[in-house]
């Protein structure tokens, strides 16, 4: 693709970027045959193709309005594209280039700006988010039945393995999980102590910054990935042997921060660094001997891949081999490929849509009648809870339950 960016804009580290990716798409197409929002929606505006245009109209100049801000909304980041693409466009870092522009050049009306800024108040923060979930589940059975489907109940988590192995590795605790989910990281310590190796809680770790990067504060993103860099850097001077996240819309914000911190001498080297510890709990296990691992005969399961774990960590085999070498027998999904609709904050700002794709996806998933859906990103379990009966865990917390 040519592009015509202004100089002003190339003599930066953001607009060489944005330049190249640009001029990677060689306008094939192919990205829109697994765009979801393409899916739904049926207009090439609403494809990666479309909103490549979009952006680069923006940088090189033209008009950004609501309406293209609207289109940029409506992206899930879910990366799908970016498997399909045979040019290797780096879609999903352009889109934050994009996002970044147009929210200095467009400004939200009061009622998303509001909406938005209490969201980031809240939801980063455990110590705020959990306290006022567990509010609302304390008059949950008061709510109203559409009120009390986005409310998940309280789920207890079964204590964790005091660590005593030489192995040890940072377990990322996240911002909405310690709330939401509880048990999944606490499943995760049993299941690796088990198989000994220690996890360990760091103190002074914050959210991975994805939720503020994603709806338009990326300084306030990138300041929570400077305090999990800095929380975590002393362990890892102690020879640390990973840090392993259990959420995959996490992690995979997690491997962008070398990418995020390229420009800053201070952040630079460590975040490299930080990138080649990094590991999903699949990859944790892929790479450990399962025999120790007795499994009890289980219900029967269907998998739903995040698309932060397919897409963007390019872990999805990884995790079938792992669940298959357990013993799990998992089902072809259709459509397997497409986001279930949650995306993190999306399913909020985007209702319509994500109901849309999470219909489709339940559709798909409970094909063969499954006891249990397993997933492995917190917001995917949550978001696919909202409208079945079927439980829905993360697949960790499986594995520790059958284990007995």
């Amino acid at each position: 693709m040519q592009t015509a960016l202004p100089p002003a804009l190339l003599a930066t580290s953001r607009g060489q970027e944005a330049d190249n990716i640009l001029r990677s798409c060689v306008h094939c197409g192919f990205c829109i045959a697994t765009c979801p929002t393409y899916q739904v929606l049926g207009n090439e505006l609403d494809s990666p193709r479309g909103r490549i245009y979009l952006i680069k109209e923006m940088l090189e100049g033209g008009e950004a309005t609501a309406v293209t801000q609207q289109h940029l909304d409506r992206c899930l980041t879910c990366q799908s594209c970016e498997t399909t693409c045979p040019s290797g466009v780096n879609y999903h870092r352009l889109l934050d280039i994009g996002r970044e522009e147009i929210e200095r050049r467009v400004k939200r009306g009061w009622p998303h700006r509001t909406m938005r800024r209490s969201m980031r108040l809240v939801m980063p923060y455990r110590y705020r988010f959990t306290p006022l979930l567990r509010l609302g589940q304390l008059f949950r059975p008061l709510l109203p039945k559409t009120l009390t489907r986005h409310i998940p109940q309280y789920k207890p988590a079964s204590a964790r393995p005091t660590p005593a192995h030489a192995r040890k590795v940072i377990l990322f605790e996240g911002c909405v999980q310690p709330g939401i989910s509880p048990n999944t990281n606490a499943a995760t310590a049993r299941v690796l102590d088990k198989l000994g190796i220690a996890c360990m809680s760091v103190r002074g770790e914050a959210c991975c910054g994805a939720l503020s990067f994603h709806i338009g504060a990326q300084d306030e993103g990138l300041h929570f990935a400077r305090r999990n860099i800095d929380a975590w850097w002393p362990h890892i001077q102690q020879g640390v042997e990973a840090i392993v996240s259990t959420a995959s819309g996490c992690g995979n914000f997690l491997s962008d921060y070398e990418s995020l911190f390229k420009d800053e001498p201070a952040y630079a080297a460590k975040a490299r660094t930080i990138d080649g510890l990094l590991k999903d709990v699949s990859e944790v296990l892929a790479t450990t001997d399962l025999s120790r691992l007795k499994l009890q005969e289980g219900a029967s399961v269907a998998f739903h891949c995040p698309c932060t774990l397919q897409h963007g960590l390019a872990l999805k085999s990884t995790t079938q081999q792992v669940l298959s070498k357990l013993g799990f027998k998992l089902p072809t999904i259709k459509d397997e490929h497409l986001c279930c609709g949650s995306a993190g904050t999306y399913s909020i700002f985007n209702g319509e849509i994500a109901s849309e794709l999470l219909q489709r996806k339940l559709q798909a998933l409970e094909t063969s009648n499954p006891d249990v859906i397993i997933t492995a990103n917190i917001g995917c379990q949550t978001h696919l809870a909202t409208r079945t009966d079927t439980p829905v865990k993360h697949w960790i917390e499986q594995v520790d339950e059958l284990l007995g």
